[in-house]
């Protein structure tokens, strides 16, 4: 069993029925156990999404027929995987990652998947690459790191077009998102992210808590309209 960033009593039952979800929907294939595999080789902390996660992610670029898709935190590239299997032709998914470490084995996976020529890895602060970066973007995943969610979620408006989908993950935090008076800056950079879509006139979100492999947590979803 994995181990659940945000554990309770109840999470063997979780991970569990994640893993009977999994078997079914999507059932594990070979380039995406080997990213994971070298990623826990690596020694890369288990923060992969998990493989209905992957999966939920790839039905949202088949349903939105996104074609550019920008990814805030590669991580060893799992995610980037599935997005990338996704795109129609053509298509191309810029993932950027802080760390040069996990970008080369990042790398190495997407490699192995046969999806150099779908993805754009970018290494480096996203703070430092974003402004570099030509939108608009139909899809936006950010999933990298919480305090700088209000940032990322600046560049994603700047980097959108209407109709651009904004997903944003680990925003439940084992439900430590509730506490105004946390000191933990991971809590309070989603808390300030989710403040701000909720005032951003341009958005219309949602989000959605989950259990299972990873624990409590969820995402938001948000949708650019017209500004």
């Amino acid at each position: 069993m994995r181990i659940p960033d945000y554990p309770t009593g109840d999470a063997a039952g979780w991970a569990k029925v994640d893993g009977y979800f999994s078997d079914l929907l999507a059932p594990p294939e070979p380039a995406l156990q080997a990213a994971l595999a070298a990623n826990a080789e690596a020694g890369l902390p288990a923060h992969d999404v998990s493989a209905l996660q992957g999966k939920m992610l790839a039905l949202f670029i088949t349903m939105t027929g996104a074609r550019r898709v920008l990814e805030i935190g590669t991580l060893g590239g799992y995610s980037t995987i599935w997005m990338a299997r996704a795109l129609p032709p053509g298509g191309t998914v810029t993932s950027i990652e802080a760390s040069s470490v996990h970008a080369d084995i990042a790398r190495t996976n997407i490699h192995r998947a046969g999806l150099d020529q779908r993805v754009d890895l970018r290494v480096g602060a996203a703070a430092d690459v974003l402004p570099g970066l030509d939108g608009p973007f139909d899809l936006i995943f950010i999933d990298a790191d919480k305090p700088s969610n209000p940032l990322y979620l600046e560049w994603s408006l700047k980097l959108s077009r209407p109709g651009t989908v904004i997903i944003g993950d680990n925003v439940v935090r084992g439900g430590a998102v509730t506490d105004g008076g946390s000191t933990d800056p991971n809590v309070q950079g989603v808390r300030t992210f989710l403040d701000m879509i909720a005032r951003e006139p341009r958005l219309q979100a949602t989000a959605i808590q989950t259990v299972g492999e990873k624990g409590w947590d969820g995402f938001t979803l948000a949708v650019v309209g017209q500004g």
